[in-house]
Formats: C-alpha cells, structure tokens, sequence
C-alpha cells in the first residue's frame, strides 16, 4: 500500500502536484505588491516575473529596461519582477536627481552584489556597500587628480606610440586592410591599464598572447555561462550566493590575485615609487594594514580588489567607446573629416606632439565623443537600493527599506523628448550652447552624484589620446563585415556589440600635419 492512495504512481503524482502548487504559491505571492500601493506594474509571469527574456539571454536588461521607460512615458515610475522580487524602475528625471544626489545617503549602495566571500569581487569600490565604500572611495579619489593624470599622459603617450608603431607596420599607405577594431582598442586600453595603474609593461599590440589581453577577453566574453553569471550579478544576487559566481570569473580570478599580489609584494619590497595604482594601495596598506574599515581591510583580496576592478573597467570601457566612435566616424564620413581637420589643426599648433592641454581643448572631440556615450552608454542603467525607506517627494508613495531601484540610462539617452531624433549620431547636440539649454540628469554615461564613475576623467583622457593617435594618420570606412545598423549584443549586461566584434576598413588618411 502506497502513502496516500493504493498506488505509488497516483501518490507520486498527488505529491508533484502539491510541490507545484505550493511553488506556485511561493513565487506569486509578492505579485501584487505594486498594485497594492497604486503603483502601476508590469504583468509577471510566475517564476520568472518580468524577467524571462533576459533570463534566458535573449533580450539584454539594458534593452528590457529602455523598453519599460518608453512604455511608461509621463509616469514617474513602474514596478515589475525579477524572478519574484519587486522593483521600481524610476523615470522621473527629478526624482532620479533625489535618488543620486540630493537624497543620497538613502540610496547610497548599488543593489547588485557578487558573493561576499568572494572578495576580489565583492570588496572592489564598484561594489562595495557603506559605510567601507565612503572610506575606500576618498583614499582612492587622488589617484585621479589633475597633477597625477598629467604624470601618467606620460606614461600613456607611450603606448600611444606602440598604437602608431604597430599601424605603421601593417603598411596602411597602399591599400586599407579589414579590421576587427574593438580588439585593437582593446590592446590599447589593456596596456594603458598595464603602465598607469600597475607598472607593467603589457605590450599586447605586439604580443596578442599576453595573459593580461587573454583573461581580459575571457571577462568580457558574453557567452552563455559568463552571460548568466553578469546577468546574476546585477539583477538576481541571491543566485549569485548560492551558485558562488564570481564577477571576473574562475580562471581570470586567479590569474588577477596572483599578478596583481606580486605586483603589490614587489613595490612593497622595493620600495619604488611610480605615482599609480599600486603606490597608493601600498601607502594604505602600511597606513591601516589589517584594520577593519566597516568591513573592509586594506590587505590580502580586499586590497587586491581594487587594482583587479581599475583593470577590468579600465580597458573595457575605453575599448567599447574607441570602436563604437570609429565606428560611428566610419558611417558618417563627413563627421570623421571634420574631426580629423580639428585634430591636424590642433597639431599643427603643437609641432605634431599630443599635449594634455591639447587633448582637452578640442571641442569637436568632445561633442563626438559625448555623442557616442549618449547612444554607447558602457553600462546602459544604474541600480540603486534603498538602504532605508524613504518617503517620495510630493506623494504619499514610500519606498520600502531593500527596495530595488533601477534607472534606465539607454531609455533617457534615447528620449525624443530631449534629444529629437534619438538614432541619429548628431555631435551638436553637445554644443555648449545645447548643453546648457538640456535639464540636468538626462545624460550620465559614467552615472552621477557621490557614486559616479571615480575614473571618468581618465577614461576620456585614454580615449581621446587613442583617438587622435588613429584618426589624425588613419581613415576608417564600412568594410563587408561592418553591421548597419549597429547590433547590440542580448547576451552583454554592458553595451557590447553582437558577438564583441566591429570591423572596419582603416586605411592611411592623405590629409596630414604638414
């Protein structure tokens, strides 16, 4: 006799019934959690929420969240599901200013999280909860100062160098050859990364197999698994905890602890000074050595986190905004032909050498490069938590303590309403006049208030060195392989194009300094 009924297979079948039920239940049980406020939210299906199609990796969040503000046009928010979890998504530019500036200190943690115990992960100041994140961020802030991003233009105008030596002798005067140009962008902001932060002489223009340019394509390699695994990250942390996956993943987790503790161990020893990354961890680490900073430590992984998180953002971002501005240059001829008479204009004036002054007073190049961030966010959202709950201004709507908060970047970057004819690249939006005339908080391509990008200074100033080092000798157009209009990859959490690739034709430009 079986337990409930005379048959095994009907009490198998009473019993599964009852789990899916019960399941069922569970998952659905939060599902009118915004409707219960007179929020209006998104229809979720049970298991997956609103999230089903990024959790299969068919659609990208940046693309599902951009898709939820163009529904919820003239409503200050919308919430939905992930999986079970209510979430607001905020539209509302003012209240998106309450949320990064004015009312901070209630917003002031990001919702995703890595593993906590994975500490290269977890413990770098992209993550990194308060109040250590307050404390971390101040020690690191003068690594970006003026005086000190002058002293690396230095060290940076050196693989400027390599970046032209390298195009040199691929022999571009004849005919232009085709080109996967984000890989070469890449090498680019791999070994600027390399000198500036850590002191190494990468070198990987001229040696592809360098293991820094390796795993730093395996982070950023959006197949299934590393797919999955961002995708966690940032929108389903309790997976992240159970499943223990690792922001930069297994192999190049390992890799980073290693070269990067031996950096550090070796500068310790040596006592050498270099005025980068890795002098100012070492200062803190003989400062506050094993001492617990509302938990944080300036020692072991902890340490080591911060210089792993500079590498990887680092080089990714200045990447991904070279090639899609090439990119863009190469389908807008008549754009890349102004900027290039701007920049040969502006040698002339320097005898042909790249000067920090320079690079910072090229106003077409700005309005180019601003563009591309406007259309090319890296990261196209920003999520927040509420880490206490906070009252909305001029509503009786609470949000509550844990609420996740996300703001959809690509959707205000794309919003007619302030930028007319969203898809087309058009560099005059950002005159200074325009600038001037737009509200605040409808562009932030780095993010904004006390949590915006600590590197953004330096991200622009790689970038546009690595511009004028290509555009002022070299020409890109369309090659067979170049995807009009641009696709965006579904299974890349950042802005990455389909399958991380763009080719162009780059050829030598007839037009010089001289």
């Amino acid at each position: 006799m079986a337990l409930i009924t005379a048959y095994w297979s009907l009490d198998g079948i009473i019993i599964l019934t009852s789990l899916i039920i019960i399941a069922y239940l569970y998952m659905t049980r939060k599902f009118n959690y915004w409707k219960k406020r007179g929020i209006l939210e998104v229809p979720p299906t049970p298991f997956f929420g609103n999230f089903m199609e990024c959790m299969f990796l068919k659609k990208s969040p940046g693309h599902f969240l951009k898709e939820l503000y163009d529904q919820t046009k003239g409503l200050p928010y919308i919430g939905f599901y992930i999986v079970d979890k209510p979430v607001l998504l905020v539209c509302d530019r003012e209240l998106i200013k309450n949320i990064l500036v004015k009312d901070f200190s209630y917003f002031i943690d990001r919702y995703s999280s890595p593993e906590e115990n994975d500490r290269l992960s977890y413990a770098n100041i992209f993550f990194l909860k308060n109040p250590a994140w307050k404390i971390l961020r101040t020690k690191l802030t003068p690594f970006f100062t003026t005086g000190k991003l002058k002293k690396m233009f230095e060290l940076m105008k050196v693989c400027s160098k390599n970046l032209n030596t390298y195009l040199e002798s691929l022999k571009l005067e004849d005919k232009g050859i085709e080109m996967e140009i984000k890989d070469l962008t890449a090498k680019y902001g791999t070994d600027i990364i390399g000198t500036t932060a850590y002191g190494l002489n990468v070198n990987s223009l001229n040696n592809p197999d360098d293991e820094f340019r390796k795993h730093g394509k395996k982070i950023f390699d959006f197949n299934i698994i590393r797919g999955f695994e961002m995708l966690s990250i940032f929108f389903l942390p309790n997976i992240v905890r159970m499943a223990s996956m690792k922001f930069f993943g297994k192999e190049a987790t390992v890799f980073l602890r290693k070269v990067l503790w031996d950096t550090i161990t070796l500068r310790m020893e040596s006592g050498e000074k270099r005025n980068d990354l890795i002098d100012i961890l070492v200062e803190q680490n003989k400062t506050y050595g094993d001492q617990d900073l509302g938990g944080f430590k300036f020692d072991g992984d902890d340490l080591v986190a911060q210089a792993a998180i500079f590498f990887t953002a680092g080089f990714e971002t200045t990447s991904s905004l070279m090639s899609f501005v090439m990119y863009e240059l190469a389908t807008h001829p008549e754009i890349q032909d102004r900027l290039r008479k701007e920049m040969l204009d502006a040698l002339k004036e320097t005898d042909g050498k790249i000067t920090y002054e320079m690079i910072f007073s090229l106003p077409y190049l700005d309005m180019v490069v601003s563009e591309a961030l406007r259309m090319y966010p890296p990261l196209p959202f920003l999520d927040r938590v509420a880490v206490e709950s906070y009252k909305v201004p001029n509503s009786d709507f609470i949000i509550e303590k844990d609420t996740p908060i996300y703001i959809s970047m690509s959707g205000i970057h794309y919003d007619p309403e302030y930028y007319p004819d969203p898809y087309k690249f058009d560099p005059e939006r950002f005159t200074e006049e325009n600038k001037r005339n737009r509200p605040p908080c409808v562009y932030f391509p780095f993010g904004e208030g006390p949590r915006v990008c600590i590197g953004t200074r330096m991200a622009y100033l790689q970038t546009k060195l690595g511009l004028i080092t290509i555009l002022s000798k070299y020409e890109v157009t369309p090659s067979e392989k170049t995807v009009i209009p641009m696709v965006i990859d579904p299974k890349g959490l950042l802005t990455t194009p389909l399958g991380g690739k763009i080719y162009l034709n780059i050829q030598k430009t007839k037009i010089n300094a001289n």
